[in-house]
């Protein structure tokens, strides 16, 4: 809901009111709620309640700094320990990732995204770098749902991460962190466009 802005930028939310929208007990949304407080997609102010993080620009590029390495480092982890099965499905993720670039499907596109995340960072096989990963990417995919469509290139973004899959599924470490870099410099050119700085 925040990611996808159901829950905008500076909302208030209680845990009342999403325990009856979602139809979950107030124990589980008062965890999501700490779990979230940590990734700071919300802000927790005693006795005033829960605030959905403002996005910054400047805080977003420094996320982007960081995430550069570790992506560097996941997709050159993934490319050298990926099991048969992962780079098998890395290859049919790529070609998704061409069909949504082709079609100009952003809905497909963030759906094979967020697959592509997930299934990289357990192909590093390195749980370190997979939590740190986990972090930024719904920060950084809040950040892109709320400003692709005015600045983004997507088949563009698309075919980049098709890249970096099949670099990875062919197990090429220095391709795989040259493709990762390559989409963060993307991501990064697409962040700065998004404001006159």
């Amino acid at each position: 809901m925040i990611v996808t802005l159901k829950l905008a930028p500076g909302a208030a939310v209680s845990e009342a009111e999403l325990s009856q929208s979602l139809g979950i007990g107030r124990t589980p949304i008062r965890e999501a709620l700490q779990r979230l407080a940590r990734e700071s997609l919300v802000a927790i102010l005693p006795r005033r309640g829960v605030i959905v993080s403002e996005i910054n620009l400047t805080k977003q590029l420094k996320l982007l700094e960081v995430r550069r390495e570790i992506e560097r480092l996941i997709a050159r982890s993934a490319a050298r320990r990926a099991t048969d099965e992962e780079r098998a499905r890395l290859r049919e993720l790529a070609e998704r990732f061409e069909k949504s670039a082709k079609a100009n499907d952003d809905v497909t596109f963030m759906r094979t995204d967020r697959e592509f995340n997930t299934l990289c960072s357990a192909a590093s096989h390195n749980e370190f770098a997979a939590l740190a990963m986990g972090l930024m990417h719904s920060l950084s995919r809040r950040f892109w749902y709320i400003h692709y469509k005015q600045s983004a290139d997507m088949p563009l973004t698309a075919k980049l991460h098709a890249d970096i899959a099949r670099a990875i599924a062919s197990g090429d470490e220095e391709r795989a962190a040259k493709a990762s870099d390559k989409l963060l410099d993307v991501i990064g050119k697409f962040t700065r466009g998004t404001t006159d700085i």
